[in-house]
């Protein structure tokens, strides 16, 4: 009985060997799997912060938890295992699929450019294809189902990365290592989100405190009683309240100038995330002209810049992928509205909202 109980201790610690390295192992081929999907995630954090702009400060937080989560359930309860199956059974499918996000992203952003150009025709086309609200709860909830439609998209490219940094490990190591990415980007994401629509309220808080010292630093003015005095400003206080007030202030004043920033970027980046993927998409079905272009116009301007290479090459990728992208979406808005939109209303039974007058 001893010795076989010295073997079970024996298998254990075994096992436990093996599991550590299997963690650890999934440890690190998620680190260089997040790593690889950086630049989907900065997209990520620059479009979705756009679909708070205009609420109240009330309704920011709620908003952004909501999109929140219906990312994490695109990540892990569609997403995942369609990735696993896909991988499994029709690996040839997951480029078509990726290309037809790239598609939506594209209609979405350069949607959004012709409403910063031609607004009264952009609205005439929001209301060609029934997107209008009656209230400002219909406006919240139409919002929040546009930022998980784009985050559909943009976590299927995180997903669709992931696997291909681990398609060589086993099926449970493939899901345990998607799960973690997915979690971690989406708390990276919507972390850094909440906390960009809330650094005006930060700012305002700041701005308006008087006794920076004691709130920020727990420093207090003690009586001789022992008891605390707060209502006088110490001279700490004193000393810090212009910094304070100076920072707060300046986020108040900078935030509506960065969020507009950040909305632009958003914009652009859905143009050009979609536009690489379709351009990726065309590579892997046998039409690389367009991908071989782009990398060639990168490859010239890092040589003709060789002190900044890599932001160059990145920087004319991005802006090719751009081009790209905004030329598909441009041919993608009037098919939408003349095509694709009376077809979805005959398969529902309906009919297809009337064109808006110009």
């Amino acid at each position: 009985m001893s010795t076989g109980l010295i073997a079970l201790l024996d298998d254990v610690a075994g096992l436990a060997k093996v599991a550590a390295a299997s963690l650890d192992d999934a440890a690190s081929q998620a680190a260089r799997a997040g790593a690889k999907a950086a630049g989907v995630v900065i997209d990520d954090a620059a479009v979705t912060p756009r679909y708070v702009v205009g609420f109240t400060a009330d309704r920011e937080l709620p908003i952004v938890g909501k999109i929140a989560v219906g990312s994490v359930k695109n990540k892990l309860i569609y997403l995942l295992p369609l990735a696993l199956v896909l991988s499994l059974v029709a690996p040839w499918a997951v480029t078509p699929l990726l290309m037809l996000g790239g598609g939506f992203l594209c209609y979405e952003g350069a949607e959004k450019i012709y409403h910063a150009l031609r607004p009264h025709q952009a609205e005439a086309h929001e209301a060609a294809v029934a997107r209008t609200v009656s209230s400002a709860r219909s406006l919240e909830d139409q919002k929040v189902r546009s930022a998980i439609k784009t985050d559909f998209i943009l976590s299927a490219e995180i997903m669709a990365l992931t696997l291909s940094t681990v398609s060589g490990a086993s099926v449970p190591l493939q899901a345990v290592i998607l799960a973690v990415v997915g979690l971690g980007i989406t708390g990276l994401v919507y972390g850094g989100v909440a906390l960009i629509v809330k650094a005006d309220d930060l700012g305002v808080a700041l701005a308006r405190n008087p006794r920076p010292a004691s709130t920020l630093l727990g420093l207090r003015r003690e009586d001789p009683a022992g008891g605390a005095r707060d209502a006088a400003p110490s001279g700490a206080d004193r000393l810090l309240r212009p910094l304070t007030r100076g920072f707060g202030r300046g986020l108040v004043r900078g935030m509506p100038w960065f969020l507009w920033l950040l909305g632009i970027v958003g914009t652009a980046a859905m143009v050009w995330v979609g536009g690489g993927i379709i351009i990726h998409g065309l590579e892997g079905f046998g039409l690389p002209a367009l991908g071989h272009a782009v990398h060639d116009a990168a490859l010239a301007a890092g040589h003709a810049l060789p002190a900044i290479a890599g932001a160059a090459e990145w920087i004319v990728t991005a802006a090719a992928s751009g081009v790209v992208g905004l030329l598909i979406g441009a041919l993608l808005i009037p098919l939408v509205q003349l095509v694709v939109v009376p077809v979805l209303a005959r398969l529902r039974g309906g009919k297809a909202a009337p064109d808006a007058p110009h």
